[in-house]
Formats: C-alpha cells, sequence, structure tokens
C-alpha cells in the first residue's frame, strides 16, 4: 500500500473541550477519500493540522512522508488546501486571485492551466468579476481553482459544498472524479451523507471520534436486515407509537418516510394490525434499503 496521509492517534483539546480523540485512518496515494460527521465533529480540527496550520496536542500526521509539524515548509509546497469558509480576497478579480496564489508558489498559470482547466472553463467568461460578487458555486470554483494552481499531489477540501445549491454540488463532485483520475489524491470532508458514495473510501467521525472505516458498500453492508420504511397521514403519531412498541429497537424521521429498526422476529403484518386498531388506518410498514445516514445514526446512538 502506497500511504499519502498517515494520521495516527491524533488528539486535540481546546480548553476542556476535545475536538478530536485518538484518531487514526490512512489514505493511499490517488484515492479521493472522504470524512462524513456532523458539524463540531473535528473534521475542520484536523484539516488544520494536515494543513500545517496548528499542531496535535498528541499523536502525528504525516502528508507524502512528510511530518505536518516538522516538515511545515517543505509540505505546504505538496499540498492544496481549500478551507470550509470562503478565504479569498473578495476585493480582488477572479483573475487576480488565480494570479496572486500563483505568484505565492513560484508558478506560472500558462504553465498549470490543464491543471485547472476542467474547474476553472466556467470563470473565463467574467476574470474581471470581484470574488466578493460570485455566486456560491462560482466561488467554489475559484477557490479550488487558487489551490490547484502549483500542481498539488495532495488536495484537503475541507466541507467544499456546503450552502451550495444541488447542481453545483453534483458539478463539483464530477470535477474531483476528474481530478482524481489525474493523480491526486484528494481527501473531502462533507455533513452531506449522500455523498458519501461518491468516494472510494470513507471515515465516520462524530465526537472527535472515528466510528467505522470502510468502502460506502462495506460499511452498509447487512443494514437491510430488520430495517422498514413507515408512513401514515399522521406521521408524529406514527413515530411515536412506533417508539413505544417492544418490537421496535428504534424510529426516526428519514426524508418523507420514518426508518423502523425492528428487533427479532419484528413482523410488518402485525405491526401494522396493531396500529390500525389504534387509530392509524393508513399505516404502511415496508422493506427499506439501508445507507450512510442509518449507519451514522446507529453507531450515534
Amino acid at each position: 500500500m502506497n500511504v499519502a496521509i498517515e494520521v495516527s492517534g491524533v488528539s486535540k483539546r481546546y480548553g476542556n473541550l476535545t475536538a478530536l480523540d485518538n484518531v487514526s485512518f490512512t489514505v493511499e496515494r490517488g484515492e479521493m477519500f472522504g470524512l462524513i460527521g456532523p458539524d463540531g465533529s473535528g473534521k475542520s480540527s484536523l484539516y488544520k493540522i494536515l494543513a500545517t496550520l496548528t499542531s496535535p496536542d498528541a499523536g502525528s500526521a504525516t502528508v507524502c512522508g512528510l511530518d505536518t509539524v516538522k516538515d511545515y515548509v517543505q509540505l505546504r509546497k505538496v499540498i492544496g488546501y481549500m478551507p470550509e469558509k470562503f478565504s479569498l480576497y473578495q476585493d480582488l478579480s477572479v483573475s487576480e486571485n488565480l494570479h496572486f496564489f500563483a505568484s505565492l508558489f513560484g508558478v506560472s498559470i500558462k504553465d498549470n492551466y490543464d491543471i485547472i482547466a476542467p474547474v476553472f472553463a466556467q470563470l473565463e467568461r467574467f476574470p474581471n468579476r470581484r470574488a466578493g460578487a460570485l455566486s456560491g458555486g462560482m466561488k467554489q470554483k475559484l477557490a479550488l481553482s487558487c489551490a490547484l494552481i502549483h500542481r498539488p499531489e495532495i488536495l484537503l477540501l475541507d466541507e467544499p459544498t456546503t450552502g451550495v445549491d444541488a447542481v453545483s454540488r453534483s458539478e463539483f463532485w464530477d470535477m474531483l472524479s476528474t481530478l482524481r483520475a489525474k493523480g491526486i489524491t484528494i481527501l473531502v470532508s462533507t455533513s452531506y451523507m449522500d455523498e458519501a458514495t461518491r468516494c472510494g473510501r470513507i471515515a465516520l467521525i462524530d465526537k472527535g471520534k472515528i466510528l467505522r472505516v470502510n468502502t460506502p458498500d462495506g460499511l452498509v453492508a447487512g443494514l437491510d436486515e430488520n430495517l422498514y420504511n413507515a408512513s401514515a397521514t399522521r406521521m408524529f403519531e406514527l413515530l411515536t407509537r412506533l417508539r413505544q412498541l417492544p418490537e421496535v429497537e428504534d424510529c426516526y424521521t428519514f426524508g418523507a418516510t420514518l426508518h423502523v429498526v425492528g428487533r427479532k422476529g419484528f413482523n410488518p403484518s402485525s405491526v401494522m394490525d396493531k396500529l390500525r386498531l389504534e387509530g392509524l388506518h393508513d399505516v404502511k410498514v415496508y422493506p427499506a434499503k439501508g445507507d450512510i445516514e442509518d449507519l451514522f445514526i446507529k453507531l450515534t446512538r
């Protein structure tokens, strides 16, 4: 295995708050690896360590074989970092921002244009527009272009699709797939569970701890057993009633329906009969397909 990123026993605290608690995982070269978790789970704290912006209180991290603390000067030349908050100069134009970041790394935009072309193409039409006047999706593309302009080996993306419309989110993930095909290793974090399936492997993180690491299919394997959808006109009442049944292990909202985790011997027909006797005449309970969100709820509860 050719390791690009290795995180070993990393912990980080801010006063009494433990942001990262003995975090360990590896990312292989050429892999698109997802870090999936809710806001406040420790994702950004880990990114700041990998981007050499802060040091761990315990443990160590290496990127391309370079230690994030001892080798921070060399490391900054081989990583492209896109923080969660848009951090480019909003008063500078699209062209000025790109030229500024190219000059920081001592590279030519012309020589490196091929690497940003899939991302930057839509921005070429308005090079003189101020960055602050761009839409959320266009800001995202400009930030990614600036992170790529020096042709990094590793791309660190911290929640790049937060606050972006669904179409731009999909386009962004398509661009990441193109970059990965060029050999760039990508570590991308998100709180959107549906984006997890776009990664080769993912790590689920919550409250500073890694819950599980595997491929998307490997993570959800076996979740379909005793998992059901439930719906009725009076959804809140249905949720309350289901949680009271002894044969129900868990029940939670899932989109327009409920997801029900049944105990051993759970019988949908029997459950529907009970609920209809209690006045929920249009109740439906039928098998569901588990996904990353179901697993995350299971692990955190």
